[in-house]
């Protein structure tokens, strides 16, 4: 974590802010062990949490209070803090600067400035300050999803009919969605009318672009039968490839498939060999069937 000046407190800036340069930061969770995962609860994942543990300069300053990270907060708030201490931080929300990390963080640490149950206040740019990677004990995530947004309501909330007409709003909003075992980053999803396996690939682009690649010139890019590779997305300095699957196939019946084709990508990554004229050609085509996230 940089130097700050005598007294003053973590993530604080100086009385005179200065003017901030949005600069934008392509990979915001690079150096985080579970960069694919933060990619795909920031991007693809509808409704999960997986709880954070602090420096222990923060504890220090801030007490020892529990810090959820979660998909969405009720009105894409960037924050909240309950009453009995716990603060939860959305990851899910308009992007403030060009660092999704250093929002993130602005948020955090402005909920535990914030007293327990208050209504926290995030500036709508955060000035030079630390990013997630400075104030947390980096760690693979423990993630839980959800089936509804429930978890956002302290007990005997839901009784109020409006809190009760807004959660059912919510979560009519979320699509099934479950976390497979068999690749890391990787969610089924059923949305109308068919279902999908995304994944976030940890290899840099041109890397996981080339091992596509050459899957793809071999015909090895699908899940089986009925399957199809639908494109990718790039989010956040990384790739996240997108098949289409039958909607009445559960998602267990996917781990099989995903981790055989895990294997498959894996041996491609390792390939050193340039690509041949059918790799550059699968190439360009899977470089027309990509959405860039931001």
């Amino acid at each position: 974590m940089s130097k700050r000046r005598k007294n003053q407190r973590v993530g604080e800036s100086t009385p005179k802010r200065e003017k901030v340069r949005d600069v934008f930061v392509p990979r915001p969770f690079e150096g985080l062990v579970d960069e694919p995962e933060w990619i795909a609860l920031r991007e693809l994942v509808p409704a999960a949490s997986a709880p954070l543990r602090l420096t222990p300069e923060l504890i220090e300053e801030y007490g020892d209070r529990p810090v959820t990270p979660t998909t969405v907060l009720p009105m894409a708030a960037p924050a909240m803090t309950k009453p009995d201490g716990r603060v939860f931080v959305g990851l899910q929300r308009h992007q403030q600067s060009g660092d999704v990390s250093r929002d993130l963080a602005d948020a955090l640490i402005s909920a535990l400035r914030t007293e327990p149950g208050g209504q926290v206040s995030v500036p709508p740019l955060p000035g030079p300050g630390p990013r997630l990677q400075d104030i947390l004990v980096d760690g693979p995530l423990e993630i839980t999803m959800h089936d509804g947004f429930d978890f956002w309501l302290d007990p005997g909330a839901a009784d109020d009919p409006n809190v009760q007409a807004s959660l059912e709003r919510a979560n009519s909003a979320i699509y099934p969605t479950v976390k497979l075992a068999a690749a890391r980053a990787a969610y089924w999803c059923q949305v109308p009318e068919k279902a999908h396996v995304r994944m976030v690939l940890p290899e840099d682009e041109d890397a996981a672009l080339d091992a596509l690649s050459r899957l793809g010139a071999a015909g090895a890019l699908t899940l089986g039968d009925d399957t199809k590779f639908a494109g990718m997305f790039r989010a956040h300095g990384r790739l996240a490839p997108v098949w289409d699957l039958p909607e009445d196939t559960p998602a267990a019946e996917w781990e099989a498939p995903l981790a055989e084709f895990a294997k498959r990508y894996a041996e491609a990554v390792a390939e050193q060999a340039p690509l041949d004229a059918a790799g550059r050609r699968s190439r360009q085509g899977l470089l027309g069937r990509q959405l860039t996230l931001r």
